[in-house]
């Protein structure tokens, strides 16, 4: 079990529904959502006493007028009249909503501003921000900002990009630790685990699900998981929130079936949900599943055809189908929604590089990685587009900051050793190419990648040993690319015709014989095997090793199809590579 603190069901859920209270006064609505969605999960009742609104301070009733109407104007969206209207309210609520409520004006004329057919922000002016910035800064000198209006003054720094947000949402969330809009946000700005356990959190009970979600950032999954699994066992059994984290990890985890079963519970717990439907549409689209996927969008376009989700998932439908036009239109449509919508600036990365616009593809990732720099689709991303254009360097960097973020994921060490190959690195090549082939490369492309590599390098041993483990392993995972297999048993059997291994020649010319590519000259191999395996007697070749340093290469049995099966039992290496 995770280490989760032990808690109070009961206070638990009265800290939820205040919490929902608090924050939609104050119109933060994703972080009343969150707190009305796991109240309700908790089958547990409360004392109404506990329920009580705090006493409102003086100046609050006095405001009460002018704080009403402007929430009436905030949630029509007429942000500058909500402005005015509170232009001289002082109480906490009231004056939270009044910047909060310039602040949605300033980002609603931004997105309104921002071209449709343009993957890149036009330069920004940011006066309205700075003014903020001067208000809040004079406020929290004087100390007389609550945690919401911190969480308000850190969301400020971050856009205009000032490294004290942190500490400011820090101080945000020690003093009101139930806007889970402030924990997000301070989630969004955490690099590793070490920069984590350094902040000095409050000993709530919610820090444990901010740190879950927080490990789920850093591929941190396993214990992600322990947490929820936490949460679950404690009643939080019917929690569509925790649900869905269980199917985005998964997701991460690239644990596709157990991923797309989750979310099709999801889909029964909470039919009309959005939230996350885009990493669903994600699965579907890896899958290629164009019926599930079909059915996903036209559902999603039922109940909101103009959420971000929604057009996310339309738009992968219509890349699935490779309609990279309309695909793109709805994945920019997503960005005028919500233009810091990061996995849609990622899609939107994609289908430039489909439709082969490899300067706006670039600028959609650069975009992506500045909303989010622990996206590691957009620089992997970003290193396709500068492989494509015949940039090894450039393009090693960007899948070295990929690989980073993702360091067991045989695709991003596989991507690294194809740079180093191209940049004549091979020794770095190879480490790569086997660090993959130990991560679980699924369908032992590395390992034939690596086999190429010693061929070229006329390393003939270490090629003839990973040729034959490339075969053992496309037998069991049923690989059946015949122009890839007939080259692989026509080496091995040239290879062992050379060390004079006749049976083993025999054995891997007469494979041969079943490929078009190769069954000519595999008959011809055939029959100067037969006139010279009773004459000569095998000599036993040596082990593959791929350096030195890589103390985890074994040796392995030459191709037989009898032979005991070594690789199983290798472990990966740790691998520092040097870009």
């Amino acid at each position: 079990m995770a280490d989760v603190p032990p808690f109070d069901i009961q206070q638990v859920k009265c800290d939820l529904i205040v919490a929902q209270r608090e924050c939609y006064d104050r119109r933060l609505v994703h972080a009343a959502k969150w707190a009305a969605e796991m109240s309700r999960a908790l089958s547990v009742k409360v004392d109404a006493k506990s329920l009580i609104h705090a006493e409102e301070a003086e100046d609050f009733w006095d405001e009460y007028d002018s704080y009403v109407l402007g929430k009436n104007y905030y949630d029509v969206k007429e942000f500058d009249r909500a402005v005015h209207v509170l232009r001289d309210c002082t109480s906490p609520k009231p004056y939270f909503l009044r910047l909060y409520s310039l602040y949605m004006s300033d980002q609603k004329k931004k997105a309104d501003n921002m071209p449709e057919s343009s993957a890149v922000p036009e330069e920004t002016d940011n006066e309205i921000l700075k003014i903020l910035q001067t208000e809040l800064l004079e406020k929290h000198c004087k100390k007389e900002l609550d945690g919401y209006g911190l969480y308000l003054y850190g969301v400020v720094l971050t856009k205009l990009d000032l490294p004290s947000s942190i500490d400011i949402f820090v101080e945000s969330v020690n003093k009101e630790p139930m806007n889970w809009s402030a924990w997000m946000e301070l989630a969004r700005h955490i690099t590793d685990k070490e920069m984590l356990l350094s902040l000095r959190l409050p000993q709530h009970w919610i820090n444990s699900l901010f740190m879950a979600k927080v490990y789920m950032e850093l591929q941190l999954n396993d214990n992600a998981l322990a947490i929820y699994r936490t949460f679950m066992e404690r009643g939080f059994s019917e929690s569509s929130y925790l649900v869905s984290q269980f199917a985005v990890t998964y997701h991460e985890m690239r644990a596709v079936d157990l991923a797309v079963q989750t979310f099709k519970t999801l889909e029964v717990m909470d039919p009309y949900r959005l939230e996350n439907m885009d990493v669903y549409s994600n699965l579907l689209f890896v899958t290629e599943n164009k019926a599930e996927l079909a059915h996903l969008a036209h559902k999603c376009c039922t109940i909101n055809k103009y959420s971000v989700e929604t057009c996310c998932v339309i738009g992968n439908y219509y890349s699935l189908r490779s309609q990279h036009e309309k695909a793109l239109l709805y994945f920019q449509r997503a960005l005028k929604l919500n233009a810091n919508y990061i996995s849609a600036w990622t899609l939107v990365g994609h289908e430039y590089m489909e439709m082969k616009n490899t300067s706006a593809a670039i600028q959609a990732y650069r975009r992506a990685t500045e909303v989010d720099k622990r996206d590691y689709r957009a620089w992997y991303g970003l290193g396709q587009t500068y492989e494509i254009l015949k940039m090894p360097n450039y393009s090693l960097y960007y899948y070295r900051r990929a690989q980073l973020l993702r360091p067991n994921d045989s695709r991003m060490v596989i991507a690294l050793g194809e740079c180093y190959q191209k940049i004549d690195r091979l020794q770095e090549a190879k480490k790569c190419f086997w660090k993959a082939h130990c991560l679980g490369d699924a369908e032992e492309i590395a390992l034939l990648k690596l086999a190429n590599l010693f061929v070229a390098l006329n390393e003939r041993e270490q090629a003839c040993q990973a040729y034959t483990e490339y075969i053992n392993q496309a037998d069991k995972l049923l690989i059946r690319d015949h122009s890839v297999l007939s080259r692989a048993y026509l080496y091995l059997a040239d290879y062992h015709s050379s060390k004079k291994n006749w049976d083993d020649a025999y054995t891997a010319a007469q494979k041969c014989t079943e490929f078009p590519e190769t069954r000519e000259e595999a008959k011809g191999m055939l029959r100067m095997i037969q006139t010279q395996r009773t004459q000569d007697t095998p000599v036993t070749p040596t082990a593959m090793n791929v350096d030195d340093s890589m103390d985890s290469m074994i040796h392995s049995d030459l191709y037989n199809p009898t032979a005991p099966r070594t690789f199983d039992r290798v472990t990966p290496v740790n691998l520092k590579f040097t870009p």
